[in-house]
């Protein structure tokens, strides 16, 4: 039976190719929200072939997953997969995948502890720099200005998230510009954007060699921040959030000779200001359509045999 060898090999070559050929992409800075869908499409695609791969394989190496996986299925399916005649390869793939799997599921659980820890520190430090009056509640969102000589202001992910500004931020940040950065935040915690940075994380960090898991988590870092850029925009402006953005990180040194490596911020002020316009609405749903495909090819893989059988 070659389908768990072809899953495999299909999952490994979305893993080395999927990162160039998505990252080519020209249109992903002018419609971020696409973008994001892709990747994880192209994601899901790569976690699936692993995992149906696994499944396969256990079903022809061992008659006990073979009597689950097969069960609901009609007679004559499970002899078009020609179970039981493969070698000792099968048993060690399965275990391999599974092993691959559960180190998957430990890193994204040791993940969401790490941040959940840090979120808990970090309430408590603004509970104790920005103490509740009394009578005030915790329930929603919570609008936290904290005493800063540096201008900033970030959001705490969870149930009920909050966002933060600094006084520093109030003084250099002029009319409109407040909404709009306070708009930005707001568009990552409505979007649960610490989902995507969570999951890509773990998967980066579990399995460091493989390009698209850490192709996944770069765009993620970026690609939620054009995408937040755009929500304030919608309401405020493309300019009013650029110049924000300005004021905001000026002090930083972003705009300077040598910027920091990896901050995204001087090409999101460029895009911002070049207003390049969005793609057709019937483009943008021909690229969702396309990207929600790409996790069916496995599938479709995985059920040759039985299609056929059942044809």
């Amino acid at each position: 039976m070659l389908v768990p060898l072809v899953l495999l090999l299909l999952g490994a070559l979305a893993a080395v190719a999927a990162p160039r050929l998505v990252s080519r992409a020209h249109w992903s800075e002018r419609e971020p929200i696409v973008a994001l869908w892709v990747w994880q499409c192209v994601v899901a695609a790569v976690l699936l072939s692993f995992a149906l791969s696994m499944t396969f394989s256990a079903a022809a190496a061992w008659q006990l997953v073979r009597g689950h996986v097969f069960a609901p299925a009609p007679q004559g399916v499970m002899e078009a997969y020609a179970l039981g005649t493969e070698g000792p390869w099968a048993a060690g793939l399965a275990v391999v995948l599974a092993c691959g799997g559960l180190w998957s599921l430990a890193m994204l659980t040791r993940e969401v502890r790490i941040a959940r820890a840090q979120r808990r520190r970090r309430r408590q430090e603004l509970l104790v720099r920005a103490p509740l009056m009394p009578g005030e509640q915790t329930e929603g969102e919570r609008l936290v200005v904290l005493e800063g000589a540096r201008p900033g202001a970030w959001w705490l992910p969870g149930a009920t998230p909050q966002l933060v500004i600094t006084t520093a931020a109030l003084r250099r940040l002029k009319g409109r510009q407040i909404d709009a950065v306070l708009a930005h935040e707001q568009g990552h915690a409505r979007a649960r954007h610490d989902w995507l940075l969570h999951t890509s994380g773990a998967l980066a960090n579990g399995f460091p060699q493989v390009p698209v898991f850490a192709a996944f988590r770069d765009e993620m870092h970026r690609l939620v921040e054009l995408a937040a850029d755009d929500v304030a925009s919608k309401r405020f402006g493309r300019l009013t959030i650029a110049l924000a953005l300005v004021e905001l990180n000026e002090e930083r040194g972003v705009f300077g000779p040598c910027p920091p490596q990896h901050d995204h911020v001087p090409q999101r002020v460029h895009r911002l200001l070049a207003a390049t316009p969005r793609l057709a609405p019937f483009r943008r749903l021909q690229l969702t359509a396309a990207a929600a495909l790409v996790p069916v090819v496995p599938v479709l893989v995985a059920f040759v045999p039985a299609l056929r059988a059942l044809g």
